[in-house]
């Protein structure tokens, strides 16, 4: 009798919980922290090639210190930035991760437009193997991103919905930030186009 009552009791908690939501969010907390390990995998892989990269161009361009040293500062600030479980929920380390692997975007744009100077280099086998895997990487950073986004945005509407967000708030599952584009308010004019003539 006394087990009998036990494991009606076991099976009425798992069915309140299911119906609150509990083993939905527990669901959606593990996509998100999956989609995050996956953005995250992908800039590590980016930045473990950017050595390689540089000192190939570097082997041809060789007067371009100015470039080499913004490449490796701002590798070296985007690999020591600590991914810490606490950076899915706070939008301001969340913002600082963004902006450290933007600014190794934007030093690595600067590289490539430095190669550009060099034919010698885009003809080196090596150079191209490096940018190949640099444009897949890039565009598995793409897609990593989109995916985390999805994740982010399936766990929030579980968290803002009646009446789940009674257990959110109960929980403490409180709303994630996502990513949002670097430049918003540069890309939301439109831009001037200039073809050369008169007015």
């Amino acid at each position: 009798m006394h087990k009998t009552v036990k494991w009606l009791a076991i099976v009425a908690i798992a069915a309140l919980l299911s119906a609150c939501g509990y083993n939905d969010f527990q669901t959606k907390d593990e996509a998100v922290k999956a989609a995050w390990g996956e953005v995250v995998n992908q800039y590590q892989g980016r930045a473990d090639l950017v050595p390689k990269i540089a000192q190939i161009v570097k082997a041809y361009a060789t007067h371009e210190e100015a470039t080499f040293e913004a490449v490796t500062k701002a590798r070296s600030a985007a690999t020591s930035f600590q991914i810490t479980p606490e950076v899915l929920n706070d939008p301001a380390a969340l913002e600082k991760f963004q902006q450290v692997q933007g600014q190794l975007s934007s030093a690595l744009s600067r590289l490539m437009a430095v190669s550009e100077n060099y034919p010698q280099l885009k003809a080196d086998g090596l150079y191209r193997d490096a940018q190949s895997q640099l444009e897949g990487i890039e565009n598995r950073i793409k897609v990593a991103r989109n995916r985390y986004i999805v994740a982010v945005q399936e766990y929030n509407v579980l968290a803002r919905s009646f009446p789940t967000n009674l257990t959110a708030k109960a929980m403490g599952y409180s709303v994630r930030p996502s990513f949002t584009v670097d430049n918003e308010k540069a890309i939301s004019t439109s831009p001037d186009v200039d073809f050369g003539g008169k007015k």
